[in-house]
């Protein structure tokens, strides 16, 4: 029997909440709905167990994991499964820099540390990074801060053997996904593109965060699309109202032949954290195979599954 993935997470959010829960539920059921892969390299999805989880919400903090998942502001629904207490507490998670070796050493016995917190805060992003690369553990950044993208810690991880995958999620059907597969169609076609865009509506604290804070997640969108230069981002709207969900407004204006007009309008409704944690199981995986094989620094096989994998604008 394989060995399972020993798994850290920072942020104890909807993205969390949607992947400790999905686990639980193919635990229970088998189902393979919503599963892109069943098996990476020997290890199916209910294949991970959780072993430590960082936050900064005193109300979380101390709790065990599958109960912090429910608490305020967190708005991801309960799913039709059993959840068994995790035994893993929720841990105060890094304040500043001098609390890196705290965190290492909390990461003993971790594999992999997936890095789920808002995107828009750089300075955490690289402290977590540090810890998990102390620690000798593998770092997934889902966020639009530049890690991967940073030659410097690329190379630092690649000559530790330890795997570095990033940035930025590219959600399993999201606005990113669905505008992307449109733009090329419209390529592969023949047609000409005049002019694109798209607008992105939701209810979490990420939306939120992203809307108070922007950062570097417009460019992170803008590297997931193929002629973007002809395509613009309205600014994030956050309406709480929303929940977990996100519903994206997409237009394309083009020509075909004879310079004749094409039109097309999509709207898209998903819960995003669910499309969050359909990406985060590969990753996950693909991360604890990379360092069981020795094979450090970046993986092609991670690519896909990102907005911003290295080589992208930062």
């Amino acid at each position: 029997m394989i060995e399972r993935v020993r798994l850290a997470v920072v942020g104890v959010g909807n993205n969390t909440s949607a992947l400790v829960q999905g686990i639980a539920l193919h635990r229970q059921t088998g189902s393979l709905v919503g599963v892109r892969r069943p098996v990476i390299d020997g290890l199916g999805v209910d294949d991970i167990d959780f072993v430590a989880a960082f936050a900064t919400s005193e109300e979380k903090i101390g709790r065990d994991l599958t109960e912090a998942i429910f608490m305020p502001p967190n708005n991801f629904p309960s799913l039709d499964c059993d959840l068994p207490k995790a035994g893993v507490p929720v841990t105060k998670g890094l304040v500043d820099a001098t609390e890196i070796d705290r965190v290492a050493a909390q990461l003993a016995g971790a594999e992999v540390l997936l890095y789920s917190a808002p995107s828009g805060r750089p300075e955490t992003a690289r402290a977590y990074a540090e810890a998990a690369y102390r620690a000798g553990v593998a770092f997934i950044n889902t966020t639009a801060d530049p890690i991967a993208r940073d030659t410097e810690w690329m190379d630092r991880f690649t000559a530790a053997g330890l795997p570095l995958l990033g940035d930025d999620l590219a959600s399993q059907f999201g606005t990113s996904v669905v505008h992307n597969t449109l733009l090329r169609l419209l390529a592969e076609r023949g047609l000409t593109l005049v002019s694109s865009y798209q607008v992105n509506l939701g209810g979490t604290e990420d939306f939120r965060n992203l809307f108070e804070n922007p950062g570097s997640k417009k460019q992170s969108k803008l590297n997931a699309l193929s002629a973007s230069g002809k395509v613009e981002l309205a600014p994030l709207g956050y309406l709480p109202q929303l929940k977990s969900q996100k519903v994206a407004h997409l237009n394309l204006e083009a020509q075909g032949w004879g310079g004749t007009a094409v039109s097309l309008d999509v709207k898209l409704t998903v819960h995003d954290p669910s499309g969050a944690a359909g990406v985060n199981i590969d990753l996950v995986r693909i991360a604890a195979s990379a360092l069981r094989n020795g094979q450090g620094g970046d993986s092609a096989e991670a690519t896909p599954l990102l907005k911003s994998p290295p080589g992208t604008a930062s």
